[in-house]
């Protein structure tokens, strides 16, 4: 499955690429941190990929979901003032295009993999869980669904905003960093789908693992919330690299 490509998106060196920060402001705070160290010039990325749920929760259907985000929203839009900024979307946060202005490069779900060239490679970027099982196919599509998000932004607003507390609960007790056994079997089936491209990279799985498929190379990225990774590209002769780097 590949979707058309937006003209002229090109990866640079020096460009950081971030997914799974799943920013909660009180118990992740850490990539607004990073985010300021961009702000002061201590980290000078040519560019910034966010590739997907960078926050716990950020719906724009759900306005309230930017109430205690925005401290990071109004940085990111800042940033993208003096860096491209190109964001997709993941299973935490959607219709972003509701809380950041056009400059920021928004890619929803079902564009995903996006394509873009660096060198003379094609890179196929995604945020991981556009092709899943088709149960949590569903679920994605049923929290998505803007009918579903106005009935159930009313219904939490008129109940003290239950809903994104019984989230908030649920998110709270997820495992960010274990190890998946089925991944690298899993990663290799999926592969075989995506012929067009030299180097597949996305998050979700947070396993922060690169496996090669026949020409196929294949990048998981750590999560940001594991650690505070993020990674760099690098160029080495013709060969392209995500240099691991960690905030602390």
């Amino acid at each position: 499955m590949f979707h058309k490509n937006v003209k002229n998106l090109e990866i640079k060196e020096g460009a950081f690429f971030v997914a799974d920060a799943h920013y909660n402001k009180k118990d992740n705070p850490s990539f607004l941190e990073f985010l300021k160290q961009i702000e002061e010039k201590k980290l000078k990325p040519t560019q910034l990929f966010l590739l997907g749920d960078i926050f716990d929760a950020l719906f724009g259907n759900v306005p309230y979901t930017a109430k205690d985000n925005q401290d990071v929203i109004d940085v990111i839009i800042k940033l993208s003032k003096e860096i491209d900024i190109f964001y997709l979307e993941g299973n935490h946060d959607f219709y972003l295009k509701k809380f950041f202005p056009s400059n920021i490069k928004i890619f929803p779900i079902k564009t995903h993999p996006v394509t873009f060239t660096c060198k003379d490679k094609k890179i196929c970027l995604a945020h991981g869980d556009f092709d899943s099982p088709v149960g949590y196919m569903i679920y994605t599509a049923l929290i998505r669904n803007p009918f579903i998000l106005f009935f159930l932004n009313i219904y939490d607003n008129l109940t003290n905003h239950s809903v994104l507390r019984f989230v908030d609960k649920h998110i709270s007790k997820k495992e960010e960093c274990k190890e998946l056994k089925w991944f690298k079997e899993f990663s290799k089936n999926r592969l075989k789908k995506f012929k067009n491209c030299d180097i597949y990279i996305d998050g979700h799985f947070h396993q922060n693992k690169n496996y090669t498929y026949q020409h196929i190379k294949y990048i998981n990225l750590g999560a940001f919330a594991c650690n505070q990774r993020y990674f760099v590209v690098k160029f080495n002769k013709n060969e392209i690299i995500l240099e691991e780097k960690r905030l602390h």
